[in-house]
């Protein structure tokens, strides 16, 4: 749960005796394997699932074969904390590696959420704190070049992580290959593949087994122009 509470305290103060009920909501802890389906489209959800360790991704199907990331999981983040109110997912969730899980009941979200109004809050910040990164997401495959993309997912994800206690601000794990990248993207792997080594020849980032180095976090941020407001890194009052 650690992850978790970095996360929260990034943004909220928290005290031990919350953090206690934080983690009595927790009643089972699952591993899986990558490149499995973790939460199927459709079906009744009674319980929702925090990412201890791994990737998680949010992913949309189409007859093509083809399908689209709407999202991206990493330690900390509650993968579907929106089904307590939904009861089910219009999407997937899949792992992109092997990962650790913590099982919510509902049941028990509902509980927490009636004695303490004020953890209510908090969960419902980490929902609308999911809506903005989708907001950006959208404007990336609708605006943004395919540089510009790259650059923005990268400094995101470099933020997200160091959130987490994951990166310093500029190395982090990065275990999405090409494929997955051009999903992620809206963009075609060969259009992926390009992109990277064009910022490799600028200079700005370093990429290989797997983890990336932002060289010129500074570049990164004006290719992007990446504004890190929709992050929403300061202490809300609640």
């Amino acid at each position: 749960m650690d992850s978790h509470f970095r996360k929260l305290r990034r943004r909220h103060d928290v005290s031990a005796a919350e953090e206690a009920a934080f983690c009595d909501m927790v009643a089972e802890h699952r591993r899986v394997g990558p490149d499995e389906v973790v939460i199927r489209a459709g079906e009744p959800l009674h319980e929702s699932t925090l990412l201890l360790d791994g990737w998680l991704a949010r992913v949309k199907d189409l007859r093509s074969g083809s399908r689209q990331f709407t999202g991206l999981h990493v330690p900390g983040d509650f993968a579907d904390l929106h089904s307590f109110t939904l009861g089910r997912l219009d999407h997937e969730v899949v792992s992109l590696t092997e990962c650790r899980l913590a099982i919510v009941p509902h049941a028990r979200l509902k509980d927490l959420m009636e004695r303490n109004p004020r953890l209510a809050r908090i969960l419902w910040s980490e929902t609308n704190l999911d809506a903005a990164i989708n907001r950006e997401w959208t404007v990336s495959m609708a605006r943004r070049s395919a540089l510009a993309r790259v650059a923005h997912l990268l400094c995101e994800l470099s933020i997200r992580l160091e959130v987490a206690g994951l990166s310093d601000g500029m190395t982090f794990d990065f275990p999405m290959t090409q494929n997955e990248l051009a999903d992620c993207l809206g963009l075609t792997t060969v259009h992926v593949n390009r992109t990277i080594q064009e910022l490799r020849k600028r200079g700005l980032i370093q990429l290989d087994r797997r983890q990336v180095t932002m060289r010129d976090v500074a570049a990164l941020r004006n290719i992007a122009e990446f504004d890190d407001s929709y992050l929403y890194l300061g202490k809300a009052p609640l």
